[in-house]
């Protein structure tokens, strides 16, 4: 069992770390600069780290495991009861770190880079279909505000 269970709430550049220990009580809450993160968490021994699932967590899950910790990325709705105070990193940080140890939350599976790059393939090709759908539709409007009416279709 891990000794310390830390929240930590990633951003652009400023990540936002909570940190309790066996017993519940805060003993890690500071900001960290994106380049300090892998340096801050290689000193820790190794924790349960909570992230919130989203675009860049699969990166950092990545490679805190890799220095042993480790780390479950949580969707974003189990957070939002969590929440004390208003929505800031440090309170969202908070957050994360009640909601990682406790039972019955399914943590978001971690993709490697592979999936991630190929998830991204299929996202940029759906979206260049549904901009060629879209565009096709506009040019059939405008020929048919002159008359000429196209059949529905790409041909």
């Amino acid at each position: 069992m891990p000794t310390l269970t830390i929240g930590l709430d990633i951003a652009k550049n400023v990540f936002q770390v909570y940190g309790v220990d066996r017993s519940g009580r805060p003993v890690i809450q500071r900001k960290l600069r994106r380049a300090d993160v892998l340096k801050f968490f290689s000193k820790l021994e190794s924790s349960l780290i909570g992230i919130e699932a989203c675009h860049g967590s699969h990166f950092w899950a990545r490679e805190l495991t890799s220095q042993g910790h480790t780390v479950r990325l949580l969707p974003t709705q189990y957070m939002k009861p969590f929440v004390v105070g208003g929505k800031n990193d440090a309170n969202d940080a908070s957050a994360i770190c009640a909601v990682v140890s406790r039972p019955g939350i399914h943590p978001v599976p971690i993709k490697s880079a592979e999936q991630q790059s190929l998830q991204s393939v299929h996202r940029m090709r759906e979206r260049l279909v549904h901009e060629r759908i879209a565009k096709s539709n506009q040019i059939r409007s405008m020929f048919a505000e002159k008359g000429f009416i196209f059949p529905i279709g790409i041909v």
